[in-house]
């Protein structure tokens, strides 16, 4: 069953992405693909995974769509079309020995990610479409009821459709402008996987893993795109400490506290690699230089070897390209270790006007944080009450109790 699993979620973006170019109709390839997967569940545990799994779908699906559209006389027209389109495809040349559809999966990644949605229907809908997740699943996701989750998805759909938002690859000359987004979707749905914002867990990996198979994808889709192979690199090694990140608990490990031992060696070293492609032949993005901060860190015996004047120099990059308060309070959080305490804190302080940082939790920790290192005990101790309010997972509340009493008991 495992293995009939796993060729479901290998194959079913590539499914409903080729059946979305062929029929035009997001609904119409979202069921059928279903019904096609609901007919291998049937058939494959008795006669076994057919050797061309994907193929069997794909045929599976295309007629369960032509019958539905047969059946629907509104459809008439359309499926009028789509037979002159498939006595063209008969004649067009064979698709790859693999199977591959690597344009059509291309397509519904822009589409899901298209400028004309609003950007918080981009991501549910990638989750939706590409990642396979259910609504009740993606509604956890964004931590809203399943019935908003369901409107917004049709929301999306419906937007799709009656904006007659194209299903294409950009061209070359849009590229630059759109490709953007769709990693910052990606990005989005692992940094929910990192850090939770709400929960009974401070990870949610299964988010986490599903961003990094997107990333995957994209790749090699796109690979000679550096920003794309600075994404994957990022991801790769920020999830490589994933084991060491939480105590037996479940309360969050602080960098400085984890067992290195439990980081993934493999994803670092491929993450590193990626790393190198990212940042070679061009200017730097965005990713590439948050993928060498991360691999600074992962490469680093311990706190204290970690090479913390690099770091800072890569915020330097990071914030000429990104002048966000977030990248100013990460540089922040280097400098202090570069620098001692005070120094960190002197620039945080600078940021306190910044309407985008106040309520923002990992902001009141780093203060919080810095204040207790520099023996400022009631300061932190206000510091680390506010981050409570705000704080997200329960074991971020859990973690940040700890500390205050630990500060009060001082």
């Amino acid at each position: 069953m495992r293995e009939v699993e796993a060729v479901f979620r290998e194959e079913r973006g590539r499914l409903l992405a080729a059946l979305v170019r062929r029929f035009g109709d997001l609904d119409l390839a979202e069921e059928v693909t279903s019904d096609a997967i609901e007919a291998a569940l049937k058939h494959w545990p008795v006669e076994g995974v057919p050797p061309k799994p994907g193929a069997w779908l794909m045929t599976t699906a295309r007629r369960k769509a032509v019958d539905r559209l047969r059946r629907d006389q509104a459809f008439a027209a359309r499926l009028a079309i789509l037979q002159v389109e498939a006595e063209r495809a008969a004649h067009a040349p064979p698709a790859d020995a693999d199977g591959e559809l690597p344009d059509e999966r291309l397509q519904l990644f822009f589409t899901c990610a298209h400028p004309a949605l609003p950007a918080e229907d981009r991501g549910a809908l990638t989750l939706r479409c590409l990642a396979g997740l259910t609504t009740p699943e993606v509604a956890r996701a964004y931590l809203v009821p399943v019935q908003t989750m369901a409107k917004r998805i049709v929301r999306a759909k419906k937007k799709i459709r009656e904006a007659r938002i194209p299903f294409r690859v950009p061209g070359a000359d849009e590229l630059p402008e759109r490709l953007p987004g769709v990693l910052q979707v990606i990005y989005s749905i692992f940094t929910e996987g990192y850090a939770a914002s709400s929960g009974p867990d401070l990870q949610r990996l299964d988010l986490a893993e599903e961003a990094i198979r997107l990333a995957r994808i994209l790749r090699r889709l796109l690979p000679s795109e550096r920003e794309v192979a600075g994404l994957l690199a990022l991801m790769l090694l920020v999830h490589a400490r994933r084991d060491a990140r939480t105590g037996p608990d479940g309360e969050p490990v602080l960098l400085d506290e984890q067992d290195r031992g439990r980081w993934d060696r493999d994803l670092i070293e491929e993450g590193s690699a990626l790393v190198v492609t990212a940042l070679s032949g061009g200017p730097p993005g965005v990713y590439g230089v948050q993928a060498a901060i991360a691999a600074l860190h992962d490469e680093a015996a311990d706190l204290a070897t970690t090479d913390w004047p690099q770091i800072v120099a890569l915020y330097d990059v990071l914030l000429a390209l990104d002048p966000s308060p977030v990248v100013a309070l990460n540089r922040a959080a280097a400098v202090a270790m570069r620098d001692g305490p005070e120094a960190g804190l002197a620039l945080l302080d600078e940021l306190a006007g910044e309407p985008r940082l106040r309520g923002y939790h990992p902001y009141l920790v780093a203060r919080a944080d810095l204040l207790h290192r520099l023996g400022r005990l009631p300061e932190a101790a206000a510091a680390y009450r506010a981050a409570l309010e705000v704080a997200g997972s329960e074991p971020e509340r859990v973690h940040l109790r700890r500390r205050l009493a630990a500060v009060e008991e001082s």
